[in-house]
């Protein structure tokens, strides 16, 4: 990790960059793949799965004997626990159920929102070198609770062709409806446009790899929204003297085993700790089953020692990080500063793994400095919001002349006319 000691306002724009993914690389691939799903459907998919899955599928459908046998091969722990992180991303998401509330604007004149569930969502859970089954929960519960009609999931299948069982498990304790057997570019155009098996859905959620990122780009553009611009994960640790550097290097490396362009920073204001993380990071690092990994992200990462807690915040609120850790000891005035970020972990017994996890909140969050524009997936994710209006003959005495002069001077004479022939009529019946 690189080690970095008061640095100047001037070297803060080079000190926060982050691992480059220029996906517009693989644009051209990208757009080759999607182009063939499109025109060939469950066929170009089933060939995309042979030549990158190196698997030969019959089917891309996930069937209801698969779905009972994942449940045998799933350890009772394991599912105790899923069933648990499940309950708590039900209740932290089900609070956030939007209230509607009608509103005079002036008298005669109401106005109201109506939130309404996004009907078919799609969800990319990769595959690769770590199932990730938590992201299942992280994307069904919320849509099972927003009221979306079809939640369908693609995930890569294995060799053998068969999905985690954990995945497929976590499916159903989600209320998951159909689950298809396809990973990255052909998984998200399948989506996108719809084949023989796999449903056309409205938005698509999910992390992946570069070339999942650039699917999702690339279809955005004009045929289905996506949930947000997604980069390689990253987490920044906040801390002062009072943190423990075991906890710190532990939360560090914790990002670190995602993936080798995933990036840890620690900013604190403490040298001593800095010096001690550092030693603890390389102790738990030859620990670690996915050191290689681990090894190669650390390399992305930085421990900066600044002058004081002003200079952290300004800092971190600049790097705008994914998941930020505060292990300071008044984290709370510290959290009440913080104006960039995914979502913040506070104290020292709030590792960002709870969150990943089992806390309630989600994991799907802002990367790449998006923290300063996007917030992290929601119940709001899976709804729209449509407005409506009343207008009773009051109300259109009262607004009717503002309207008319408005329109008039942006020389829009029929939006005027709309408004004045009703005015006529209110007149002649009055």
């Amino acid at each position: 990790m690189k080690l970095i000691n008061n640095p100047d306002k001037s070297q803060w724009a080079e000190i926060l960059k982050r691992p480059v993914m220029n996906t517009e690389n693989l644009f051209d691939t990208v757009r080759g793949i999607i182009d063939r799903v499109r025109a060939e459907g469950d066929r170009a998919v089933l060939e995309m799965e042979a030549k990158f899955d190196k698997v030969e599928l019959a089917s891309l459908v996930v069937t209801e004997a698969e779905l009972k046998e994942a449940e045998t091969l799933v350890d009772e722990k394991l599912k105790a626990a899923i069933r648990l992180a499940k309950q708590n991303i039900e209740t932290f998401h089900a609070a956030q159920r939007f209230e509607s509330k009608k509103v005079e604007t002036m008298p005669g004149v109401t106005c109201w929102q109506k939130a309404v569930a996004i009907e078919k969502v799609g969800l990319y859970i990769p595959g690769g070198t770590a199932p990730l089954f938590s992201t299942v929960l992280m994307l069904a519960v919320p849509a099972k609770i927003a009221g979306c009609k079809e939640i369908v999931l693609c995930t890569p299948p294995d060799r053998e062709g068969r999905v985690h069982p954990a995945i497929l498990f976590a499916a159903q304790v989600a209320g998951v409806n159909r689950i298809f057997k396809a990973g990255g570019v052909q998984a998200i155009a399948s989506m996108a446009y719809g084949t023989e098996s796999v449903p056309k859905v409205y938005k698509i959620f999910g992390p992946g790899n570069q070339y999942v990122t650039a699917a999702k780009q690339l279809v955005s553009l004009r045929d289905v929204a996506i949930d947000m611009p997604a980069g390689p994960s990253e987490v920044e640790v906040l801390a002062d003297e009072t943190a423990d550097p075991v906890f710190v290097a532990a939360d560090l490396l914790s990002q670190a085993e995602h993936g080798v362009d995933s990036q840890a920073v620690l900013i604190t204001t403490s040298e001593a700790l800095q010096q001690a993380v550092k030693a603890e990071v390389e102790r738990q690092l030859e620990l670690l089953p996915r050191k290689e990994i681990a090894e190669k992200s650390l390399a992305n990462s930085k421990l900066i020692v600044v002058k004081d807690m002003e200079e952290a915040l300004e800092l971190t609120n600049e790097y705008a990080p994914e998941h930020l850790i505060v292990e300071t000891a008044d984290y709370m005035q510290v959290a009440e500063r913080v104006v960039n970020a995914g979502s913040v972990f506070l104290g020292s017994l709030s590792p960002e793994s709870a969150g990943d996890y089992a806390s309630g909140t989600n994991h799907t969050l802002p990367t790449n400095g998006y923290a300063k524009a996007y917030s992290g997936v929601s119940l709001d994710s899976f709804i729209r919001k449509i407005t409506f209006q009343e207008i009773r003959p009051e109300g259109m005495k009262n607004i009717g002349p503002a309207i008319e002069e408005m329109a008039a001077n942006e020389h829009l004479d029929a939006h005027k006319n709309a408004v004045t022939v009703r005015l006529n009529k209110l007149r002649v019946e009055s």
